[in-house]
């Protein structure tokens, strides 16, 4: 039997201590982080005097040191948790925040800009930068102060922004609702009004960025220029979002992040290079120290990276030295300090994935490597195998508590794309290095990476395409923990022989069963459906089944990722229009992903709308696609093989609101009439009803996400046996409304919307009788 490494762990419960109590102080505030060190430095005093001055310490109990080494951490993080939160708590800038106040600051960002991916036509592009506080005034009152704030602010004027400059400008302030010693949200409504220049040595990375992807561009297809800079440095502005989506469902985006493999694999080609052209151990060293400096210049030195180098140069070192068994320690000290230095680590999810996958790997990799080996695996698909089924096994619960999906596909598509990241690292930081001296010469070597990205990229796409690749389970600690016992069961199937036997048959029977039918149709929602509202957060994206595989697309959603999701998990590749009710970005900003891959035949807009905001990024979407755009009217009539949808609204063009200029459609299918009135509200749906227009429908696909804007007399004139609402769970919109659910129960309607039941399909049962069938509950509602 393979037995464990020899692993010093004496240090494992101070740093799972000291996490602990800081992470209690960033949930709680101070007074429960400074009671726990209060009571720490009592329980420490008490077993000093009972335990070591009573019986001396040789002859204490064994865990007696280890106690007290805990104790001590408890209380020294504790109390300086609860100072860094009683700072924050009292920090001049909550007050204003908590009213909703202006204030002019001066700041400096700690990262780049971030764009935010809701990003709708007729909304403005928004990006997010953390950073940190030096000057503001407050109600007129001038203050000098510190502490860290997340600035949110358009695109236009901010996204150039980087770390290191002081940047002047008025702000509306909100107060901070999650975990962290942030200390107010900063939103930006205009340009800055002054930006000082960057320091040399963020001139010089931002040069090297800039030059990075120029090379790539100018020698790369697009989806290839998008990904080296996001695997060399962390830069994913231009990353496809189509890649992105690959990359996540199947569990490689931690390659477009920088990693303490980045870190591992820079510095080991650095040594490599030293030691080959005759440097000593001791100008090797300081020479790999350099490079890892000028790395995380390069990459930003926000805390994700500080850490990422910190996680990543600890394997290293401990091969180099020769001393395997302190990479325990060296980790367990680095959490620590980096604990000291940003406790805002503590409740962030990248730290936790980073932490648990290098211990995942110092402490379990090495036995299935072994256990591997032992029967008959070759060494290296043994390490490259071990690596990544271990990484998987310790993060997904992790992943799970925070998205609420697993990816079942991941370990593999690690291992098929393992060969190539680590020359494509290399390759990149010298397209970088190369790219910063002479143009041409980077363009030459990104040339070289070319046949590594691509494959890379075709696992991805193909990992992603695999049916139920991504499965979603529940978040939070429901989520972890019965991951957690799955990936337990698994790992123990695969040590003991009777098990796996048993878990191998119940799995190739499973399997027997649930492949053929998963490949050969979708389990959800089955056949015959006729409508799905797709589950896109807080905005409409409603599917109309045509004949012959192909749909109807009616609105998008707000991002392209959940309307492509939902779109690829009803397989449909052809859509013969895409109906876009009104140009507002929760239906508007998913229109891309509904594009892309897809025969699309037409965007349907309506009246006067290329007048309006918004129409002119439409068309510029659909024009990249090739796609037309075409406007139509009332009593205009919409053929999609034997699908008829007739435009009945608006009645008239000249409202002043956006929502009230929605198209209202109406389409027979064969379990009835279905209603689909976008975001109209009480003027436009009471001008409808006036009009004699013939509202009565079977399905109503609830105007405005629930709102109240919605009156009862309209919801009488349709009168409908099933009510769909789309809207996002936890809105800050309250949709949808209680009075406007209770009125359609009331009529005896089944209320059914996204934001409890995800995805919601009405599909024709095998009597021919009207049906509805949730996602989330699997069964079907008549």
């Amino acid at each position: 039997m393979t037995a464990l490494p020899d692993l010093d762990a004496r240090l494992v419960p101070c740093a799972a201590a000291a996490w602990g109590v800081t992470a209690l102080g960033l949930h709680r505030g101070s007074g429960p982080a400074g009671a726990v060190a209060v009571l720490a430095c009592v329980a420490a005093g008490l077993l000093y005097v009972v335990c070591v001055r009573g019986q001396g310490i040789r002859q204490a109990p064994a865990a007696v040191p280890v106690v007290l080494a805990v104790c001590a951490v408890v209380a020294g993080f504790g109390t300086a948790t609860g100072i860094r939160m009683w700072f924050t708590e009292t920090h001049p800038v909550v007050e204003a925040a908590a009213a909703g106040g202006w204030a002019s600051a001066v700041l400096e960002p700690t990262d780049d800009p971030k764009a935010l991916q809701r990003v709708g036509f007729g909304g403005e592009a928004q990006v997010r930068i953390p950073a940190v506080l030096r000057h503001v005034t407050v109600d007129g009152i001038p203050i000098v102060t510190g502490g860290t704030v997340v600035v949110f602010a358009p695109a236009d004027g901010w996204s150039d922004i980087s770390p290191g400059q002081r940047v002047t400008a008025r702000f509306r302030l909100s107060p901070i609702t999650g975990p962290g010693t942030d200390v107010a949200i900063f939103r930006a409504e205009d340009p800055p009004n002054a930006v000082t220049s960057p320091p040399v040595w963020q001139r010089w990375a931002g040069t090297v960025r800039k030059r990075l992807a120029e090379a790539c561009r100018s020698a790369l297809p697009a989806d290839q220029a998008g990904l080296l800079p996001g695997l060399v440095v962390g830069d994913t502005s231009r990353l496809e979002d189509g890649t992105r989506e690959n990359f996540r469902i199947a569990g490689l985006t931690h390659l477009t992040a920088v990693s303490g493999a980045n870190v591992s694999i820079v510095l080991g080609a650095v040594l490599l290079v030293v030691r080959a052209v005759g440097v000593g151990p001791r100008t090797g060293t300081a020479v790999a120290a350099v490079a890892l400096v000028a790395f995380v210049i390069v990459v930003r030195p926000s805390a994700s990276v500080v850490r990422a180098a910190a996680m990543g140069a600890i394997a290293l070192l401990a091969l180099v030295a020769g001393r395997e068994r302190q990479a325990l320690p060296a980790l367990c000290g680095a959490v620590g300090a980096l604990l000291v230095l940003d406790p805002d680590l503590a409740v962030d999810v990248g730290f936790a994935l980073s932490v648990s996958a290098t211990a995942g790997l110092v402490v379990l990799a090495p036995v299935v490597v072994m256990w591997l080996r032992e029967h008959g695996w070759p060494r290296v698909v043994a390490e490259v195998s071990a690596v990544s089924g271990t990484a998987f096994a310790v993060t997904a619960p992790i992943v799970a508590a925070a998205t609420g999906t697993v990816s079942l596909v991941s370990v593999a598509a690690n291992i098929l794309v393992a060969p190539v990241v680590a020359p494509l690292t290399v390759l990149g930081s010298g397209v970088a290095v190369a790219a910063t001296a002479h143009s041409g010469a980077g363009e030459v070597l990104a040339t070289v990476a070319a046949p590594f990205l691509w494959w890379m990229l075709g696992i991805a796409e193909r990992a992603a395409a695999v049916p139920s690749a991504e499965v979603a389970v529940p978040e939070g600690a429901t989520g972890a923990v019965l991951v957690g016992v799955v990936a337990s069961v698994i790992c123990c199937a695969a040590r003991y022989g009777r098990v796996r036997v048993v878990v191998g048959v119940a799995l190739l029977a499973a399997a027997a069963v649930w492949l053929p039918v998963r490949l050969l149709q979708p389990g959800w929602p089955g056949d015959g459906w006729v409508l799905v509202a797709c589950d896109v957060g807080q905005g409409d994206a409603l599917i109309l089944a045509t004949d012959g595989g192909g749909a109807v697309v009616v609105d998008a959603g707000a991002e392209p990722e959940p309307v492509d999701r939902c779109l690829r998990r009803l397989r449909i590749r052809s859509v013969s229009m895409l109906v876009v009710t009104h140009l507002h970005a929760d239906h508007t900003g998913g229109v891309p992903g509904v594009l892309r891959g897809r025969d699309v035949a037409s965007v349907v807009v309506g009246p006067g709308a290329a007048d309006r905001e918004g129409a002119t990024d439409l068309a510029r979407v659909a024009a990249r696609h090739g796609v037309e755009v075409r406007e139509v009217g009332r009593d205009d009539v919409l053929v999609a093989g034997a699908t008829t949808i007739r435009v009945i609204g608006p009645v008239r063009p000249g409202y002043a609101e956006e929502n009230d200029l929605s198209l209202v459609l109406v389409a027979d299918t064969p379990v009835g009439r279905i209603l689909l009135p976008g975001d109209a509200e009480e003027a436009a749906l009471d001008a409808l009803v006036r009009s004699g227009a013939d509202v009565r429908a079977d399905v109503l696909k609830v105007p405005h996400h629930g709102s109240r804007t919605t009156p009862t007399r309209f919801f009488t004139a349709v009168r409908p046996r099933v009510a769909v609402v789309s809207a996002g769970r936890d809105n800050t919109f309250g949709h949808p409304h209680p009075q406007t659910i209770a009125a359609l129960r009331a009529l005896g309607a089944r209320v059914l919307s996204t934001d409890r039941h995800g995805d919601v399909a009405v599909v024709r049962a095998g009597s021919g009788a009207l049906a509805v069938v949730s996602d989330r509950r699997d069964t079907i509602e008549p």
